[in-house]
């Protein structure tokens, strides 16, 4: 059950780290200067994600070294 419980941590880790990242890298893609605006403004929002997620990844990792 404890395996199960870090598989899943570990994967919503993985997931968080690749929304924070589409959402700092957005901005340079975007041609619509209204939507640049409005993904630019959540950079802050787009690192709490990225590192949040590598949280979640390092403790999944580091539960399933025990």
């Amino acid at each position: 059950m404890a395996k199960k419980n870090d598989d899943q941590m570990l994967m919503r880790g993985a997931m968080c780290a690749f929304i924070g990242v589409v959402v700092l890298l957005a901005p340079m893609w975007l041609k619509s200067p209204g939507w640049r605006e409005m993904i630019g403004g959540a950079q802050t929002v787009g690192w709490f994600a990225v590192i949040l997620g590598v949280a979640l990844m390092g403790v999944a990792l580091w539960r399933r070294r025990r």
